[in-house]
């Protein structure tokens, strides 16, 4: 039988990743003899510039994914927005598969994908970003004889995706950005010591098939095995599920989420709550100190020390509100923009 390669790398990013995936793709050689599949968080309307700073980055060719086309050694394809990419055997398939995490595309989706077709040719690879996104799939292409590799934590400009896949999985290789090319290409030019691995587990399958067809959770798990947790979906408001032990949530569409992602998304609606409050707040605050400069002008006394009472309660409230909101963390990292 002919060796095997490992013809397949997933590459996921997030907040800090652009400058983690420009280092990859500089330090890869011209001659890379595997196809590079490159996620990162898109904001769903955003046209994306990361194939052409990726393309600018080092030697090898960078494209936006093309539903149908096929896989092409040496060449980065990266994910479009509001689309998940997956794989079919040796082509590349965009889908609009429920979100999970809050993304489309999503990293689980695409590593998912990867660890069903392509199996132990398979190599999952983790750069800088928040949250969790990642860290499951990566699981998935580990459990199925692939290899993972994650940016060392230290490495990246946001820790947090990182530090959750190595939560789960023993990952053979930890490296700064600057190193992970060097050690893909060492690593894809040997033979797979399995040319098949473990097969797919049932769940594994039922959700790369989610991603894949945008089938409904409800439709293919009897309902009564779907008892709600008692959260809303952020997505679309409809019960999730605990699909399994490990803290995993969806609903009946789909949406996927991991306990770390929907408290996200729950932080996420709570800011956005207390911005709703601080604009009344101020609103209220200019209302109240017109209707006392009209009660002024008309002599009310009483009414006019009333107003003024409320504008001042009213505009401690903002400031003290305002302050708490300015200490809370920063706003996500904006889309990668072309260079010059």
């Amino acid at each position: 039988m002919p060796a095997v390669q490992r013809d397949v790398v997933v590459v996921g990013a997030s907040a800090g990743g652009v400058e983690a995936l420009r280092t990859m793709a500089r330090s890869l050689p011209a001659d890379f003899p595997a196809a590079i599949l490159v996620v990162m968080h898109l904001s769903p309307g955003a046209r994306s510039a990361l194939p052409l700073i990726l393309d600018r980055s080092g030697p090898l060719p960078a494209y936006a994914a093309i539903h149908g086309a096929l896989l092409r050694p040496g060449v980065i394809h990266v994910a479009t927005p509001d689309h998940h990419l997956l794989t079919d055997d040796d082509a590349m398939v965009l889908t609009h598969g429920p979100t999970e995490h809050g993304h489309r595309p999503a990293i689980n989706a695409t590593f998912r994908s990867a660890a069903v077709t392509a199996g132990p040719r398979a190599t999952g690879v983790i750069l800088s970003g928040t949250l969790d996104d990642g860290a499951l799939g990566l699981r998935s292409i580990v459990d199925r004889g692939g290899r993972a590799m994650v940016q060392d934590p230290a490495d990246a400009l946001h820790a947090g995706m990182p530090e959750n896949a190595l939560a789960l999985v023993d990952a053979e290789y930890v490296l700064p950005a600057a190193e992970i090319g060097p050690a893909l290409d060492k690593l894809v030019r040997r033979p797979v010591d399995e040319a098949t691995g473990p097969e797919p587990s049932a769940a594994l399958l039922l959700e790369d098939r989610i991603a894949r067809d945008g089938v409904r959770l409800g439709s293919v798990v009897p309902g009564d095995r779907l008892p709600p947790s008692g959260y809303p979906c952020p997505d679309c408001r409809g019960p999730l599920t605990e699909v399994d032990a490990a803290g995993r949530y969806r609903c009946r569409l789909g949406h996927a989420w991991s306990v770390e992602a929907l408290l996200g998304a729950h932080d996420t609606e709570f800011q956005r709550a207390l911005w709703t409050a601080l604009r009344s707040l101020d609103e209220k605050t200019a209302l109240a100190r017109r209707l006392r400069q009209d009660s002024e002008r008309r002599d009310y006394g009483m009414l006019a020390h009333r107003y003024a009472t409320t504008a001042t309660e009213c505009a401690d409230a903002a400031d003290t509100l305002r302050k708490f909101l300015f200490s809370l963390s920063a706003e996500p990292e904006p889309e990668p923009e072309a260079p010059p």
